[in-house]
């Protein structure tokens, strides 16, 4: 069986225009408890900003983040990966790059993100699974 990242993507996540300013979309991703949005320019996601950028890019500089705009300051390019990509190959990318998220994308639409913690939660879940069923067919074989 082969894990797809859309089998354990979130399909919710904060996206905003370009145009938002920082205080703005800091106080809506620290209300919905998220570290990173994206950035959403004709329906396309262009960036991503994490609370590395808010730190490196406004905080530490002094900048007035009510002035700066998310656009000025989020990360480009986008890591992007399929919605269909084996879970494995999307991990072993995160890690090799040393990246904790991906946007997911059916063709260039954004469907989703997938995120180092979700990859966790996920094979969590798969090696439970899987013991489960190596323990019952033990218990048969006895």
């Amino acid at each position: 069986m082969v894990l797809r990242i859309k089998d354990i993507m979130r399909s919710e996540y904060l996206a905003v225009p370009p145009d938002t300013d920082v205080h703005r979309c800091v106080a809506e991703m620290v209300r919905r408890r998220e570290g990173f949005v994206l950035i959403l320019e004709e329906g396309r996601t262009t960036a991503v900003a994490t609370e590395w950028d808010f730190m490196e890019k406004v905080l530490a500089p002094g900048r007035d983040p009510h002035a700066v705009r998310i656009g000025e300051i989020a990360s480009r390019p986008v890591k992007t990966v399929r919605a269909d990509a084996p879970t494995i190959d999307v991990v072993e990318a995160m890690a090799q790059q040393g990246i904790r998220r991906m946007v997911v994308v059916d063709g260039e639409r954004t469907v989703g993100v997938v995120t180092a913690k979700d990859v966790f939660r996920a094979f969590r879940t798969y090696m439970d699974r899987v013991s489960s069923d190596i323990a019952r067919l033990q218990s048969m074989t006895l």
